[in-house]
């Protein structure tokens, strides 16, 4: 299974909570795509996302202190999922600061506009030197997660 999808679709099942607000898990998780995501990838990415949700008032505080000249309300909403899944992920120590910070630019790349991924690297950097969190007790991903994220990543030609 691999974390990249997970987090992927979890961010996108976040924008969708922030849209519609439904919370329901049930209704989230029927309205995925089953020809793209398998079952593990989506039970995995709901359970995250419903996660990084109720964390999303602590996650909003934070980046507001943050970045005061924009507020979550003021946010792209694709950068607002991003933003709460890496704080959630950061902050619960889920993933290295490093990792959840390098995933997060990645994700804003494929999805948000030409300036997300620098705003989103400023604020995720800001929360990891922030965090009380030391660096040394930060729960490694199994190698199993990092091989799978390398078998999804497209080799480049030679």
């Amino acid at each position: 299974m691999s974390r990249t999808a997970i987090r992927r679709l979890a961010m996108q099942v976040l924008f969708q909570i922030d849209a519609t607000g439904d919370t329901d898990a049930t209704d989230i998780f029927d309205g995925l795509d089953t020809d793209h995501d398998p079952l593990a990838v989506r039970q995995a990415a709901v359970k995250l996302a419903l996660a990084a949700w109720a964390d999303h008032d602590n996650a909003d505080t934070q980046v507001a202190q943050l970045t005061p000249e924009w507020p979550t309300h003021r946010q792209p909403p694709v950068d607002r999922a991003i933003l709460r899944l890496a704080w959630h992920e950061m902050i619960r120590g889920i993933a290295p600061g490093k990792v959840v910070i390098n995933e997060s630019v990645n994700l804003a790349k494929d999805f948000s506009s030409p300036k997300s991924p620098s705003f989103i690297n400023g604020v995720l950097d800001k929360i990891m030197k922030s965090s009380d969190m030391p660096e040394e007790t930060t729960p490694q991903p199994d190698a199993g997660e990092w091989l799978d994220d390398a078998a999804d990543t497209p080799s480049s030609p030679d």
